[in-house]
């Protein structure tokens, strides 16, 4: 679930991200969570050092319990001592981690397996896991033993919130969904609370509610995705959001190039046990929450644009916007049909 810092990184960069002379009823804080940078900001509410303590205490609680059920990082964590385990008998776990493993598994049939929970054995083959990035091109030989310790299909969650596997060597990796699962949690703690205008990102896992400090919608700035350039450095277009949740995947951030200059990006396409090779530069995802919108981004950049515009249609009270890459570099942004209006930036 957590990326390690040295290559966290945001694909979205956050309008209004502290508070100014101008909007003093904002209450914000910032923190590290699951190996990413965390975000929180609450309008309406005058910054307060004691109070900000309590909330964050509140909102760090939560993210930390969720990092100790599913972080693939942790060994003592409920996902790692499931995926290191080699029984296939049932594996008690947290209600909560059975509701993300039901989730995680629905998405995978819904999409025809492009979205895959169990990939474990190959993000970690290819460098994207805990390990971090080797710049090795795995053999074909290689990348064919590890799919077959892989497969939605190989692990069931029972009506007793246990996981069981038929694979021994089955390995899970939620790094695909938990991030969006947390900013959910966190902002349903401040909500609890009685803020009703609250902004939470977990990394580029975003879960808006209510307004900002000017009674107007958050708003959320979308990268360019453009490669081997400074973090928000390159924007590309503004999208409103209220009491809505937004994910965006791309291929610019967690990357490798070979001795050729050939990219290989951190997604993989489960079909085939590699990065993806298509136009798709990234997909950003509008749901009605951030274990939803953090779970399509993948499955649609896999899809492509064409296959991933159908499915994404088929879903109700979704949307996505698609950024592709043509073979000379350039950039064209293609938007599903409830994607709200874009602020298109120069």
């Amino acid at each position: 679930m957590s990326t390690p810092p040295k290559i966290a990184a945001l694909f979205l960069i956050f309008a209004a991200f502290t508070a100014t002379a101008e909007e003093p009823r904002l209450l914000t804080w910032e923190g590290h969570t699951m190996g990413t940078i965390y975000s929180v900001k609450i309008a309406g509410v005058t910054p307060d050092e004691k109070l900000a303590a309590s909330l964050r205490a509140a909102v760090e609680k939560r993210l930390d319990e969720i990092n100790r059920q599913m972080s693939h990082y942790q060994p003592d964590s409920e996902l790692s001592r499931f995926s290191n385990s080699t029984s296939t008998a049932p594996f008690k776990v947290s209600a909560e981690f059975a509701h993300v493993m039901r989730h995680s598994l629905e998405v995978n049939r819904d999409s025809g397996g492009a979205f895959d929970p169990t990939l474990g054995p190959l993000i970690n083959l290819w460098g994207f896991g805990q390990n971090g990035i080797t710049g090795r091109v795995p053999s074909d030989e290689d990348i064919a033993a590890a799919q077959i310790k892989c497969g939605g299909s190989h692990v069931h969650v029972t009506a007793n919130d246990e996981l069981q596997k038929d694979i021994p060597e089955l390995q899970l990796n939620l790094s695909g969904v938990a991030k969006g699962y947390g900013a959910d949690e966190a902002s349903r703690a401040l909500r609890e609370r009685g803020y009703t205008n609250v902004f939470v990102a977990v990394c580029g896992e975003i879960v808006a509610s209510g307004v900002n400090p000017d009674g107007q919608p958050w708003h959320v700035a979308i990268e360019r995705p453009l490669y081997e350039i400074e973090h928000g450095a390159e924007l590309t277009a503004i999208v409103p959001l209220s009491d809505r949740a937004l994910s965006t995947s791309g291929d610019t951030h967690n990357f490798f190039r070979d001795a050729g200059g050939r990219v290989f990006a951190h997604i993989l396409d489960p079909a085939t046990g590699r990065p993806v090779s298509n136009n798709v530069a990234s997909v950003t995802v509008i749901a009605p929450n951030g274990l939803t919108a953090d779970s399509l981004t993948k499955p649609l950049y896999i899809l492509g644009v064409e296959r991933g515009l159908r499915w994404i249609e088929s879903r109700p009270d979704t949307a996505a916007l698609f950024i592709i890459r043509d073979e000379s570099g350039h950039l064209r942004l293609v938007p599903s049909k409830r994607f709200p209006n874009l602020e298109i930036l120069k």
